[in-house]
């Protein structure tokens, strides 16, 4: 089974940025679209943007405008640039396994506040 590791979370002041990665080992990413979604305390885990095989993305509407997804398949990564982020982005960031048998890793935690 492909295992997914998520990093590159922290505390950041609303505002600020940051970068999240996702990589996998096991497998090859190439071959699938991918998605970033979040997980927050008392709350539903929801969809954060989608990257497809060539390159098209998608974004929830929460996030439009302020995060950008993108990937190395050479690497094996997945990508998250968040920007402008906001104290209700504060949540447990995950790349979602691309095939329903494979595992959800643990998750970087974000945490946006002054």
């Amino acid at each position: 089974q492909v295992q997914f590791v998520e990093s590159g979370g922290g505390v950041v002041q609303p505002g600020g940025s940051l970068r999240l990665s996702c990589t996998a080992s096991g497998s090859v990413f190439s071959i699938y679209g991918l998605n970033w979604y979040r997980q927050a305390p008392g709350k539903q885990r929801e969809f954060v943007a989608f990257i497809s095989t060539d390159g098209a993305t998608n974004y929830a509407d929460s996030v439009k405008g302020r995060f950008t997804i993108s990937r190395d398949n050479a690497k094996n990564t997945l990508y998250l640039q968040m920007n402008i982020l906001k104290p209700e982005d504060t949540a447990v960031y995950y790349c979602k396994p691309p095939r329903p048998y494979d595992d959800w890793g643990q998750g970087t935690q974000v945490t946006v506040s002054s």
